[in-house]
Formats: structure tokens, sequence, C-alpha cells
């Protein structure tokens, strides 16, 4: 096995691997320093500010279900999927004008205490359980994908991945609380995209053709379409997925507990509604880049 990882992925790969899960425990470790008290903990004291809010909101759409997923949709579809990324600034005008307000002059940490408050104790249980479910599902897909690339990388299990990964999660987000959580996700949103642009580099120049080829590609693929734009919505036209795109990002904006959370650690109810806009303004043109992909992996497995 070791051989074979070592044939795999290089020793210097490996160590970049081995020092950022040992980062992460150690920005738990550190943040945990400053944990104080509860509001602390839940909170960081409303001391974040609203560019490190957004991009933690913005490394939250993007994970490996983006880097793997879309670009493996290639074959069996083409720009319609890009209309959910396009409703993301409708939904982000509900959210700052009305919820981000909202949950900021009520003060609590929950996004489900309202629910409470308004319909009962059932309505909030009800509400929690359904967003860890939820939650625990997607972790799962996430986790699955990190797991499948490092296999084929390194040559480890899955399991022993995955259990690995989880570990480190788990120990720098109990230690170190939100704060550790949102700066660990602005290093990410930064590799995230630095990898992307460089993967897209990459395969761009190694081309014959480059940008005008992959035009051409894509015209002839026909993956430049955004779907229908007749009133149909009996299938997936494009009023269709951005009806849909537009109440899955409210529900993330505005009910979501891993984005309501992030809104009290903004010093301001103006920086708050400022970390959405950044997020959307970062994930538009990031989502565009790997419908790009999905048409130079078009290419590729043609060739």
């Amino acid at each position: 096995m070791s051989q074979q990882v070592m044939k795999g992925l290089p020793i210097f790969d490996l160590a970049i691997i081995f020092i950022y899960l040992v980062g992460m425990i150690l920005v738990g470790i550190y943040f945990s320093r400053k944990n104080k008290n509860s509001e602390a903990f839940t909170k960081a004291s409303g001391l974040i500010p609203g560019w490190a809010i957004g991009l933690s909101i913005y490394a939250t759409f993007l994970s490996s279900n983006t880097f793997l997923g879309v670009p493996g949709k290639a074959f069996g579809g083409n720009w319609n999927a890009f209309v959910f990324s396009i409703s993301m600034p409708l939904a982000a005008w509900v959210a700052s004008k009305y919820f981000v307000p909202f949950y900021r002059s009520t003060g609590e940490i929950s996004a489900y205490t309202h629910l409470e408050k308004r319909f009962g104790a059932w309505a909030r249980v009800y509400a929690v359980i359904c967003f860890l479910l939820t939650q625990l599902a997607r972790m799962g897909s996430i986790f699955f994908g990190i797991a499948l690339s490092l296999q084929a990388l390194t040559g480890y299990s899955m399991q022993m991945i995955m259990i690995v990964m989880g570990v480190c999660i788990i120990f720098y987000t109990v230690l170190g609380g939100i704060e550790a959580v949102i700066w660990t996700e602005v290093v990410q949103a930064v590799v995230k995209t630095l990898g992307a642009l460089l993967i897209l580099y990459l395969i761009i120049s190694n081309m014959p053709g480059g940008v005008t080829k992959i035009v051409e590609i894509g015209k002839t693929a026909d993956k430049f379409s955004l779907g229908s734009f007749k009133l149909d919505f009996a299938g997936s036209s494009f009023w269709v997925v951005l009806l849909y795109g537009f109440f899955i990002n409210l529900n993330n904006f505005g009910m979501d507990q891993n984005y309501i959370q992030r809104y009290h650690t903004a010093s301001s109810g103006n920086a708050a509604s400022k970390s959405i806009w950044l997020c959307v303004w970062l994930y538009i043109p990031a989502s565009l880049t790997f419908f790009y992909n999905r048409i130079l992996l078009v290419r590729l497995l043609r060739s």
C-alpha cells in the first residue's frame, strides 16, 4: 500500500494535506483561548468583518459536490443548471432587506426561535430536526466526494479518510467555535478559488486552439443553452430552475442556521448584508468557471 501511495501522490503533496489538517486543529486551539463565554463561542462577540463572513458563506457553497458533481454532468446537460446561480441576486436582495435586519433585531442565535414564539415548541423542534437531517445528508455527500478523490490520489481507504477528516473538523469546531469556523473557511475560499482557476488554466493551456476552441466545442455540443424560455413548468425550463434556485437560495440566506448564525458575528447589520452580496458576486463567476470545465471535460472525454 505504501508503495502505491508513493507512486500515486508525491511526499510533498501528502505533506501539504497533513499540514492543512494540523493547521485546522491549531486554529481551533488558538481560538479556544478567546472563547471566554457563550457569546464569544457562538457569535465571536460580533467582531468578525463582513468580508470574512462573505468569504465564509461563499466557501460553504463551494464543496466537493461543486468540484466533482458539476463537471460530472457534462454529458447529461447544458448550462440550464447555471440558472440556479443567476437566481442568487434575487434571493440575496430579499434576505439582506428583510431577513438579516429581522434576525439581528431579535438577537437570537437560533434561526428557529421565532417559530417557537409564533407557533409553539413543536414548530421549533420540527424545524431543527429537518435542519439536522438535511445537514447529515449534505455532509455525507460532501465527505463522500472528498474521500473519493483522495482515495484515488493517495490509495488510502475511503473510510479512513472520512474518519480522519471528520475528527479534525469536529476538533477545531468544538474548540474554536464560530470564529474558528469562519476563518478556516476564509482560507478554504481562497484555496478553492485558486484551485479552480489553476485547473481551468492548465486545461486551456494544454488544449490546441485555447479559448476559441472551447467556444466552438460548447456551441457544437449545445452546452451554452440555459434551457427553454417557454412558460413550461412541466420540465426543466429556464423559469423552473430560476424559481427553484430563488427559493432554495432564499432558504439558505434567510432560514438556514449555518447562515443565520454568521449574521450575528458581524459588527453591524450593514456588514452582515454586505457579506451576502460578497458571496453572490464571488459565487456566480466561480460557478461559471466550473461550467466551462464541463465543456472541457466533454472535449477530454471525447478525445
